[in-house]
């Protein structure tokens, strides 16, 4: 697939990203509305995802939506809540992108913060999985739909406690569900580990680290579009990598 400024390729598609005010998750909205989308960008940060909306609209995009959402206290009636406004205001959920992260506490296991480490968990584990289940039925009923989670390959080293447990659980949660919708076919979902990138979150996580030599967020975004338009087989179940993603993807 060769993507160009003007593809167009997400035209009349609505679009769920989450952690979109930064990083990665602002970088991946950014490019589907690029190609035609209506990206729904939920963050806590306000002021920051509102940089991001009139970024979008003053490149002549189509309008995105903002849905400010502290996933830390969020509810199964906050995401269930969104679902609704999502099918009140557009009728349709083509996809959902999970790139909502909070690092919290890297330390060995006995000196780890019990009221951090829950908090990690829901942040990374816990609400996209209620998340997507307020959403499946909406886009179960588009057909031809997608789920992507973002996660990490950190998962058994030393130091990254729930962090690395969550991510852990959340490519198991994917292939969980991807084998439950196997037989529809109509979500495509996967997991995509996007590697070391130059964003905030890297620098706080490998203050050492020079991230100059690294990937920027808006580098790593067209290979959520790979994946987005890849074929079922090619991607529905699996933990792709960015290291391996175009062989992965070309081999199917």
């Amino acid at each position: 697939m060769t993507v160009t400024a003007n593809s167009q390729l997400l035209a009349g598609r609505v679009i769920l990203i989450t952690g979109a005010a930064s990083g990665i998750g602002a970088a991946v909205a950014q490019c589907c509305a690029a190609q035609g989308a209506t990206a729904i960008l939920l963050d806590k940060n306000l002021p920051a995802l509102e940089k991001v909306y009139d970024s979008i609209i003053e490149q002549g995009h189509a309008i995105p939506a903002i849905y400010p959402l502290d996933l830390k206290g969020a509810s199964q009636d906050d995401y269930l809540n969104l679902a609704n406004s999502i099918e009140q205001n557009f009728s349709r959920l083509d996809g959902l992108i999970h790139c909502a992260a909070l690092l919290g506490q890297l330390a060995p296991v006995p000196h780890q913060n019990s009221k951090l480490w829950a908090e990690v968990l829901h942040v990374n584990l816990s609400a996209p999985v209620m998340l997507t289940r307020a959403c499946l039925s909406l886009l179960e009923s588009t057909g031809d739909s997608f789920i992507v989670f973002t996660t990490d390959s950190v998962q058994t080293k030393a130091y990254w406690g729930a962090y690395g447990i969550a991510k852990a659980g959340i490519e198991c949660f994917a292939s969980q569900l991807a084998d439950e919708q196997a037989s529809s076919g109509r979500i495509k979902i996967c997991s995509f580990d996007p590697g070391r990138v130059n964003t905030e979150f890297l620098k706080r996580a490998y203050p050492a680290l020079n991230p100059s030599d690294l990937p920027k967020a808006e580098d790593i975004a067209p290979d959520y579009l790979e994946i987005i338009h890849a074929s079922l087989a090619a991607v529905h179940g699996k933990q792709l990598q960015h290291s391996v993603k175009q062989s992965s993807l070309a081999s199917e």
